[in-house]
Parts: C-alpha cells; structure tokens; sequence
C-alpha cells in the first residue's frame, strides 16, 4: 500500500522530453531578437526557468512579445513534445491503486493541451495547476499549495515528481511535499 494519497508531475522534463522543442526555437529568438549566437549547450542552464524567467535572465526587453513570438516559434517546430518511456502504465498503476494523479507546470493551458493532454494520458489526471492558475511560480510552492487545495488534501499526504533544483526548492519551501 503506499502511503500517498496524491502524486503530483512536473511536466517539461519529468513525464516529457520537450528540450530540443524548446531550445532551438529559443536559439533563434536569440538571434534574432538580442542579435547574438549562444549555443544550444549553452542555453541548457535555462531549462529549470519558466519560459518568461528565461526570457528576463537572457536580457530581453519586451517579454510578452518576446515570450507570444518564443511560443510561436515552438508550435512550429517540428519535434513536438515525447512522452518518456514508461508513463502510459506509471498513470495506469497509480489509478489503479485509487492514487490521486495530477500535474502542476508552468506550461500555459494552450501548451498543455497540446502537449499533454494530445497523447491522452489527461483520462488519468484529475486536477491540473497551470502558469495561468497562480501569480507566482517556481520556485515558490504557490501552484502545489492551489493543488492540495484544490484536491482537499493534506500536502504531507502528496509525492510530487519534478526535474530541476526549482521542483526541489518548490516542494521544500517549507517542507510541505516530499520531492523524488
């Protein structure tokens, strides 16, 4: 029997592969917009921000346009976003055990349809927190906090699975959820 009654993924790195996607579009607003060549390599150290925090640490100025044109450039690429191996039956095994599953990211509603919701694993997620569900994001714990609300449960009593120092620190802020 395990002791959670609620188990909570990150997305972007976690139950999918979305780096290059993400990345070389990036990599040509760069050029573009900022005029300089960074490499891909490079870049990678960004992959723990929200994508508007990416935007401001690069030194953009106009980030919701730099950000609505970064989106487009995505949506246009052409690798969309790969479901790691294995997590059709880690959701199926969860449900199964009467697990409550859900997602809290930093993707926006629209990316999250496409990029989840398309592979149709959303049958076994029973609550999302999104970018557009609270003001601030990682690091801060706010989106797992809504979440717990949300679901009326108790954060000792929820596993959240993130990819990055930023899922870690967003679990930790006060010890509220355990973090793999």
């Amino acid at each position: 029997m395990c002791r959670y009654k609620c188990v909570i993924f990150d997305l972007d790195g976690t139950v999918l592969n979305t780096e290059r996607m993400n990345f070389i579009p990036l990599q040509r607003l760069v050029k573009e917009e900022l005029r300089i060549e960074i490499s891909y390599n490079d870049l990678l150290k960004y992959k723990a921000y929200a994508g508007k925090r990416t935007l401001k640490e690069l030194g953009f100025k106009n980030i919701e346009k730099s950000y609505s044109k970064w989106v487009k450039y995505v949506n246009e690429f052409e690798e969309a976003a790969i479901l790691y191996d294995g997590f059709h039956e880690v959701f199926k095994s969860l449900n199964d055990k009467n697990i409550i599953c859900g997602i809290v990211s930093s993707k926006t509603r629209e990316q999250y349809e496409i990029d989840f919701v398309s592979k149709g694993l959303d049958k076994y997620i029973k609550y999302e927190v999104l970018a557009d569900d609270t003001e601030r994001h990682k690091p801060y714990p706010d989106p797992l906090l809504k979440f717990t609300e949300i679901v009326d449960v108790n954060p000792k009593d929820c596993l959240y699975i993130g990819d990055t120092i930023f899922d870690f620190k967003k679990a930790e802020h006060q010890a509220l959820i355990e973090t793999l």
